[in-house]
């Protein structure tokens, strides 16, 4: 195969990429766009609210904006009476790492009683996140906290799988500190596509813990 043929199929398969890369994101923020808030007052009342996990701190020791953010979020739909319960899902899988405790212990700093906080361990990824919230938690309406790229994708993966979620948008970090995590979004949404393509369940499942 010479250098020419080498360099079409090299620019075609960039092209489908960028197409797949594209239909997904757009998909994703048109169907999850009406679903979005970020006015506390206009957000509809919700039994639970789903928490998605991420680490406190940044590898260089400073503590990560999105877990500030994502907290204040969550402490303000809860003092404001729009969530009654908080479930924090997130990553727990090495002893060293356990995301939904952190997020639990400062949500608690700030007021929020043990009593209405529910962790999932099993959080590993979104899709393992909203699936988990109807198949142990019993919730098939919720409210989904984090910021507005990570609340698209997640209100996507509930509506697909016939649940009724909101998302409130948490602040979202300066574009120096978020670029990486923006790129990685775009082919985590072609994931998602991928999941229900091939019927996906989560890692986990394990035993119900409905919220009353």
């Amino acid at each position: 195969m010479n250098k020419r043929n080498v360099f079409l199929i090299v620019l075609v398969s960039l092209f489908l990429m960028s197409v797949v890369v594209w239909t997904s994101d757009q998909k994703i923020c048109d169907q999850a766009g009406l679903k979005l808030f970020t006015n506390v007052d206009s957000i509809p009342e919700n039994k639970a609210g789903l928490l998605l996990g991420t680490s406190k701190y940044l590898k260089s020791g400073k503590l990560n904006q999105y877990f500030e953010y994502r907290i204040l979020a969550a402490e303000k739909l809860f003092k404001s009476r729009k969530i009654s319960n908080i479930v924090i899902s997130g990553d727990n899988s090495r002893v060293d790492y356990n995301e939904p405790q952190d997020m639990k212990d400062e949500l608690m700093k700030r007021g929020v009683p043990e009593e209405n906080i529910y962790l999932d361990y099993a959080g590993f990824r979104t899709f393992d996140s909203v699936y988990r919230m109807k198949a142990i938690f019993g919730q098939e309406r919720f409210t989904v906290i984090s910021q507005k790229f990570h609340n698209e994708r997640a209100v996507y993966i509930a509506e697909s799988l016939t649940m009724d979620a909101l998302g409130f948008n948490a602040a979202d970090v300066d574009a120096y500190n978020g670029f990486k995590t923006q790129l990685r979004e775009k082919f985590a949404r072609v994931k998602v596509m991928i999941d229900f393509a091939i019927n996906t369940k989560p890692k986990f499942e394990g035993e119900k813990v409905l919220i009353q």
